[in-house]
């Protein structure tokens, strides 16, 4: 049997990726966009719906970056009113460990799980950036070097959490009259490096138990993070071999957790553009990576590697000449992801445009445009099957560049296709997202932090 792809949709509106000034694009914000796309996912079958989150406006030399989606309602209310829409698509969300309590939400994402009948599911993202922390009482406080260290306790705590009501806490004799099996359900203690908490849990336990897990980090140690504790896990990798790469690497971690191969999944982002043709096709991704990176936004790209106010520059003209400033704070405030060596990327993104003929803005394309598959249906239906059945994914999220329909296309054209290979589901077998992944139902978890 070949393996099936899982499918989950991304909604847009955090980053350029989003084309806000095309007129077919909608409110980021109004509750009929997050509709929209949600039952269309769920039409086309889709594991699960996923938000971003941001906590802080960017801002870049000194003003809010408006070339961005800028806004973003709070993640697990959406969520929550999702819930009441749709009846077997997963609901994601990513939601930060730096400036939450394991017990807090702990709490939300299993009154989520409840909700939605077992379709709740957490990406974990820590932030060591003060300039989001000043929006939270305590602030930047958190030291990159622990970023990991407190994802994977805040991880353990709040499973912990989730499993301090044994399954058949709840009795509800109505006989008797009684309503718990034990004394004390939700007792719960865990004493660490990062949580010292004791107390009782208030929600029974979720109809998954635990929540599904997911991660996205690519540095060794966000892979160890995933093979360690991660149900799935995200990555950027574009081409079949890296995809390969990091499959083989991230899946060969897990064995020294206790876990096996098909307990992570790996689902890159991805877009896809499609046409009656390839040429037609190709067109449209080349106007759409067009209307992404306007002149304005090209420019604001480069002097985030640059560090330096390049406004006065032609978007069509050369790179600068000179080196990005290293020695000063960030013109740009806000953004993950920044430029490890950014005198070495110049020298880098230079060469390429010299060798290229390449200005500013084709140049910033060229680099940051993102488009994964691109093609007729059926060419872009048989190389995610290739990407799937050649061990470089176990599936995908759509990131499309449109709000609220920029999955109307792949649902009615990409995905019958997929159905008539056999590599992707007719109908939902199962009703919880652990299910929909093939992840079968989670097994209880001693902490690995020391508890009481």
């Amino acid at each position: 049997m070949p393996k099936q792809i899982i499918l989950a949709a991304h909604f847009p509106g955090v980053n350029n990726t989003t084309v806000w000034s095309d007129p077919d694009s909608g409110s980021q914000i109004d509750f009929a966009s997050f509709v929209h796309l949600a039952r269309t996912a769920e039409r086309g079958l889709f594991d699960f719906f996923f938000l971003a989150e941001g906590l802080r406006l960017r801002e870049q030399r000194g003003r809010i970056h408006d070339l961005d989606v800028v806004g973003r309602p709070d993640t697990l209310t959406v969520l929550a009113a999702l819930a009441a829409v749709t009846t077997h698509l997963g609901l994601a969300g990513t939601l930060n460990a730096t400036f939450r309590e394991p017990y807090e939400l702990a709490r939300q994402l299993a009154t989520l799980d409840h909700l939605s009948g077992g379709r709740a599911a957490w990406n974990v993202v820590t932030t060591s950036d003060a300039f989001t922390g000043e929006n939270f009482r305590r602030g930047g406080f958190l030291d990159r070097s622990l970023r990991y260290e407190r994802a994977a306790e805040f991880v353990s705590a709040t499973r912990q959490l989730w499993e301090s009501w044994p399954a058949d806490a709840v009795v509800g004799d109505r006989a008797s009259g009684r309503y718990l099996s034990a004394a004390d359900p939700g007792t719960f203690g865990h004493h660490g490096d990062q949580f010292d908490i004791a107390g009782h849990f208030t929600v029974p336990r979720s109809p998954q138990l635990h929540p599904v897990i997911l991660q996205a980090g690519d540095s060794p140690d966000g892979r160890e993070f995933a093979a360690a504790s991660a149900d799935a896990i995200f990555s950027r990798h574009g081409t079949l071999e890296a995809g390969q790469e990091f499959y083989r690497d991230v899946k060969s971690r897990l064995d020294r957790h206790g876990r096996q191969p098909d307990d992570l999944k790996i689902i890159p982002g991805v877009t896809v553009v499609l046409g009656d043709t390839d040429a037609e096709a190709q067109e449209k991704a080349h106007h759409i990576r067009r209307q992404q990176f306007s002149p304005q936004t090209a420019l604001l790209l480069l002097e985030q590697l640059w560090n330096r106010d390049l406004s006065g520059h032609d978007p069509d003209g050369p790179l600068p000449t000179i080196d990005p400033d290293v020695s000063g704070e960030a013109i740009s405030r806000g953004r993950a992801g920044m430029h490890a060596d950014p005198v070495a990327t110049a020298r880098q993104w230079r060469t390429l445009a010299e060798e290229k003929g390449l200005g500013i803005r084709d140049l910033i394309i060229e680099v940051a445009g993102r488009q994964s598959f691109v093609g007729t249906p059926q060419q872009v239906a048989e190389r995610m099957n290739h990407f799937v059945q050649s061990d470089a994914a176990d599936g995908f999220i759509l990131v499309p560049h449109l709000t609220p329909g920029g999955l109307d296309e792949f649902v009615d054209q990409v995905v019958p296709l997929l159905q008539e290979k056999r590599v992707f589901r007719t109908r939902y077998t199962g009703t919880t997202l652990r299910e929909h992944l093939g992840l079968g139902a989670a097994r209880p978890v001693s902490p690995t932090v020391a508890s009481a």
